[in-house]
């Protein structure tokens, strides 16, 4: 720690993460951002946050499923989660989770490419990539 309180820049942990992208319409392409998947190999941690904007998914397609997108967003998280929500991910560990999740996938949730950085607190950074680049 250093005096502020809190965590030495030396003691920063690499992180990996991917966004969640809502592709209502596969064959055109146009996607937005609806959530983002954060792992932590050294704390095994992995961790989802969701935001669909409804208004943005039905401007590119009217007929978007917003309950079946939402469900899906809302499983992504469940598996994160681990536990009885995972359904058969529960006796994965985190690292497994989460490289599942990001393997791609040809539906209307898919994962981005997976980036890293590095911070003090993995914890918080699900909540502040959501805010940087979902909302």
């Amino acid at each position: 720690m250093d005096p502020r309180g809190g965590m030495d820049p030396k003691e920063r942990e690499v992180f990996e993460y991917a966004l969640l992208r809502v592709v209502p319409r596969v064959e055109r392409g146009e996607q937005i951002n609806a959530g983002v998947v954060v792992y932590c190999q050294a704390e095994s941690y992995v961790e989802a946050r969701v935001h669909l904007d409804e208004r943005r998914l039905l401007a590119l397609d009217p007929t978007a499923d917003v309950a079946g997108v939402r469900a899906a967003l809302h499983a992504v998280e469940g598996i994160c989660a681990g536990g009885a929500r995972a359904g058969q991910a529960a006796c994965d560990d985190a690292g497994r989770r989460f490289r599942w999740l990001i393997a791609p996938r040809s539906t209307v949730v898919q994962p981005g490419p997976v980036h890293t950085g590095l911070t003090g607190d993995p914890r918080a950074e699900p909540e502040r990539l959501l805010d940087l680049l979902v909302r």
